[in-house]
């Protein structure tokens, strides 16, 4: 696993996490929120910057992210192989 990002925020009425990237993301890609047994995990369905849909993102974007868990802000992201 490689560490991509961190939550910044996390609105839990819309289950959207709000990342700051530190590496490169794309949909399509596993993530996993913490690096703990467990950790949550989900392949990412869509994110946006500023409101538009985008493909993939790079260090230093912040992105918006649906989320199927509650995620603490925070958080730690990781990218699995």
């Amino acid at each position: 696993m490689k560490k991509i990002g961190k939550i910044t925020h996390y609105y839990g009425n819309i289950g959207v996490a709000i990342i700051d990237l530190s590496g490169k993301l794309s949909v399509g890609d596993k993530i996993q929120f913490g690096d703990k047994d467990g950790a949550p995990e989900q392949v990412v369905e869509s994110m946006q910057i500023e409101h538009e849909n985008i493909k993939s993102a790079k260090k230093g974007d912040v992105i918006g992210l649906k989320v199927g868990d509650k995620i603490s802000e925070g958080a730690e992201v990781y990218l699995i192989d």
